[in-house]
C-alpha cells in the first residue's frame, strides 16, 4: 500500500478498529516508512494532548439564565405573532368601515377622497417601510454582545 493508503488507516490503527489484516498491512509499513512512523507519533502527541484537555463546568446559575433566555424568546415570539394577528384583524376591520363609511358617501368630495387615500397609502408604505427597517437592524445588530 501507498503512502496515502496507509496514513487513512491510522487513526483506525490508533483506536484499535482494524481487522488483523489491515492492522498487520498497516504495521509493516510502519517498519519500513519513517514519514507515516512519524506521522503515527504526532497522533499519539495529539491524542495525548486532548486526553489531558477537558471543558470547564458551567454553573448552575449560568444554566438557569442560559434556559430563561430561550424561554423568554420563545414567548415574545408567540406573543409577536398573536399581537400581529390581532392588529391584522382590527386594520382589516377599519379598512372595511372605511371604504363603506367614507369612501361610498356622496356628500363627500372626491378631492378629499383623493386626499384620505393618498395618506392613508403614505402611511402604510411608511410603517411597513419603518418595521422592515427595524427587523432588519435587530437581526444584523453587530454590537448585541456588547454591554452598555
Amino acid at each position: 500500500m501507498k503512502c496515502d493508503e496507509i496514513k487513512s488507516y491510522l487513526a483506525g490503527y490508533l483506536d484499535d478498529e482494524l481487522n488483523s489484516e489491515f492492522r498487520k498491512i498497516v504495521e509493516e509499513h510502519l517498519q519500513t516508512c519513517t514519514e507515516c512512523a512519524v506521522e503515527l507519533e504526532e497522533m499519539k502527541k495529539i491524542r495525548k494532548v486532548l486526553r489531558k484537555m477537558s471543558t470547564p463546568k458551567m454553573p448552575d446559575a449560568f444554566w438557569q439564565t442560559y434556559w430563561e433566555k430561550i424561554y423568554n424568546k420563545i414567548e415574545r415570539g408567540i406573543g409577536w405573532i398573536i399581537f400581529s394577528i390581532g392588529a391584522i384583524i382590527l386594520l382589516a376591520f377599519g379598512a372595511y368601515h372605511l371604504i363603506a363609511d367614507f369612501f361610498i358617501d356622496p356628500s363627500i368630495s372626491i378631492l378629499v377622497r383623493i386626499a384620505v387615500c393618498a395618506i392613508i397609502i403614505g402611511l402604510i408604505i411608511l410603517i411597513v417601510s419603518i418595521v422592515r427597517e427595524r427587523f432588519f437592524a435587530l437581526r444584523h445588530e453587530r454590537y448585541k454582545e456588547v454591554e452598555r
